[in-house]
């Protein structure tokens, strides 16, 4: 000040320390000076709030807002104040301790007076409510001691993976870590939504599948998205949100635009592969735990579905589920990969509906075969027989509509005049995931999925790089997805392709070493991979993501080849393959029926073998060279 140095360069130290818990956000400013001199100081903080929908975050226009209110200020605390136009009143809070220097609209002002080597504190608490919602507030240490605890006590009752490789376990921790944060109690149960930023709320396939990669170590989850999705199941038709009786939910929306209809997602069930999704779920949740009583429960909701597929998914009556949206504010293509562009002929041509998606189609096979398990174990022989033919039937006409021969895969999709995409994607690798692809196709879909245009060095990509459309920067025609690579590998593992599971792997583990905190994001970009260098970030990705925190989880197991099944209690692991950048790992505390059991699985220049660490209860380990 005045050509007067005030404070030295390097004298003043601030950290900030901040987290989220329940509804509320969390900032301590700790300010030390490290001089030999008192120090007196103003240190300001601006702040406002738009109070934007994430639709107009995203983009979205609106002609008309509502109204801001100017901000009431107290000593310690302001509110800002918006009431939309669906006549809710938002507001968000921010308040200070101790009392700062001064508080405006805009500016916080902290009066900053340290002794030599002395520290001054400020916790700052920021939170968002509604008349519906009203925020709880408490004192940081207490928040921060009952964030720990909540994070902390489902780890005590869930399995846990240890291995030899560190950089592993950095990807392993940083994904299970995640998943915890992305995992919200609902009146159901817990629920693990989609992402963030753009998809922090549930979602019905996002869901689905992130509980199939967790549910070998962490049951529960399934149970709690099993529940949710049946509490929330459609029961009419209303055009304007694609709902049909049966139908599982695609996405829920509690912000001003959904509540208005300006977007149709405040409970819209625009996605064709949820629904068989959810009865593949309870399939495997049934296997896994042989929890016949909750089955029973939710039987009427798997029925539900099963009709679905029967009378509305197959639009056009050839036995195929097929999409066509009926909301004109909707998903174009309601399959996993739903971006205007993302459907499309070997031309470049934009494919028209309906449209019969390979994958939905292999779904709905493994989803009968499923529902037939539950059906016998209810007592209903013949519906369970007439599943399994359901089933039969519809894997001869799949394989006859839909393979190329002189692609080495699976059509993409069939477009509404039954024209093949004959496009080479990674939705093929889908048809193994569940099983309807034949033995011999398997093979050559596995090889064309591992070929240079489709496997980058990082991952398979979401379509090959000869394909007219590929992109590497696109969302769905050449990018690479965690959750998408799983899937594949778990697909490549059923059909025994295990050191094709293991390419995936090792993949994604070195693209983990490259991310910031050991994450990979929703997708990264398709370039090829680069001596030195690390993957092209997807500017726009989710980060962290449901489905892209279970993908590791999903191709350990493909990889181990392990099966586990409540009744009777076994665990089995059919031919195991570890990579040599994991010689071992352990999996301790796994609950099979009533019994728990610590598992080590150990490479050796001889083979891979198994070690039984520890076991309480009755429950056969059982490996096949």
């Amino acid at each position: 000040a005045n050509g007067r140095v005030v404070v030295p360069h390097g004298t003043l130290h601030i950290e900030r320390s901040k987290f989220l818990w329940d509804g509320t956000h969390y900032e301590k400013l700790q300010i030390a000076n490290y001089s030999l001199s008192p120090v007196q100081c103003s240190m300001s903080i601006r702040f406002a709030a738009d109070f934007a929908d994430t639709f107009e975050v995203r983009g979205i226009r609106r002609e008309r807002r509502g109204a801001r209110f100017p901000g009431e200020i107290k000593p310690d605390e302001i509110t800002l104040s918006y009431c939309g136009l669906d006549g809710v009143l938002r507001r968000t809070w921010i308040r200070c301790s101790p009392q700062p220097l001064s508080i405006s609209h805009s500016e916080i002002v902290l009066a900053v007076s340290l002794q030599p080597k002395g520290q001054q504190t400020y916790i700052l608490t920021a939170c968002c409510g509604c008349p519906e919602h009203e925020p709880h507030l408490s004192v940081y240490d207490v928040a921060a001691d009952e964030a720990a605890r909540h994070f902390e006590e489902p780890k005590e009752e869930e399995a846990r993976i240890y291995t030899g490789n560190e950089q592993f376990n950095d990807w392993l921790n940083r994904s299970t870590a995640d998943l915890h944060i992305m995992v919200t109690e609902t009146p159901y149960g817990k629920y693990p939504y989609g992402g963030i930023p753009w998809f922090s709320t549930p979602f019905g396939r996002d869901g689905i599948i992130t509980a199939l990669e967790t549910l070998w170590l962490n049951p529960p989850l399934s149970r709690g998205v099993l529940s949710f999705l049946s509490a929330t199941q459609a029961t009419q038709t209303i055009p304007e949100i694609d709902a049909e009786p049966g139908k599982i939910v695609h996405e829920m929306r509690q912000g001003e635009m959904a509540a208005l209809g300006e977007v149709p997602f405040g409970r819209y069930y625009g996605s064709v592969d949820s629904t068989p999704l959810f009865v593949m779920l309870a399939g495997a949740y049934y296997r896994r735990t042989a929890d016949l009583t909750f089955l029973e429960k939710i039987w009427p909701n798997v029925e539900a579905a099963l009709r679905w597929m029967e009378v509305y998914g197959d639009i056009d009556g050839d036995g195929f589920v097929e999409y066509s949206r009926r909301s004109p504010n909707g998903l174009v293509h309601q399959g996993w990969k739903d971006s205007n562009d993302s459907i499309f002929h070997a031309d470049g041509q934009l494919a028209e509906g309906p449209i019969a998606v390979c994958e939905v189609q292999a779904y709905v096979y493994a989803a009968k075969r499923a529902a037939a398990v539950v059906a016998a174990a209810l007592g209903k022989p013949d519906l369970a027989q007439a599943l399994k033919e359901q089933a039969r039937d519809l894997q001869l006409r799949f394989e006859e509509a839909f393979w190329c021969e002189d692609l080495s895969t699976y059509a993409l999709a069939l477009d509404g005049d039954k024209k093949p995409c004959r496009v080479r994607a990674s939705n093929a690798g889908y048809c193994l995931f569940t099983g309807i692809a034949r033995r011999e196709r398997a093979r050559l879909v596995a090889h064309t999925l591992l070929g240079d245009d489709f496997f980058s060095g990082w991952g398979i990509r979401t379509v090959s790089s000869r394909e007219n459309r590929y992109n590497p920067m696109s969302y769905h025609n050449g990018s690479i997805w965690p959750h998408d690579n799983a899937l594949i590998a778990r697909g490549f593992s059923r059909y025994g392709f295990r050191h094709e599971a293991l390419k995936i792997l090792t993949g994604l583990l070195d693209a983990s070493v490259f991310l910031d905190l050991h994450r990979l994001p929703e997708l990264f970009c398709g370039f090829p991979r680069r001596p030195g260098q690390g993957p092209t970030l997807y500017p726009v990705a989710c980060s962290p993501q449901s489905w892209a925190a279970g993908a590791v989880l999903l191709i350990l197991e493909a990889c181990l080849g392990i099966r586990i099944q409540a009744s009777p209690p076994r665990v089995l692991f059919r031919r195991t393959k570890l990579p040599a950048a994991l010689p071992e790992v352990e999996i301790r505390n796994l609950k099979v029926g009533n019994a728990t059991v610590d598992i080590g699985v150990e490479r050796t220049e001889e083979g891979v073998y198994l070690r039984i660490l520890r076991k309480a209860g009755d429950v056969d380990i059982v490996s096949i060279k």
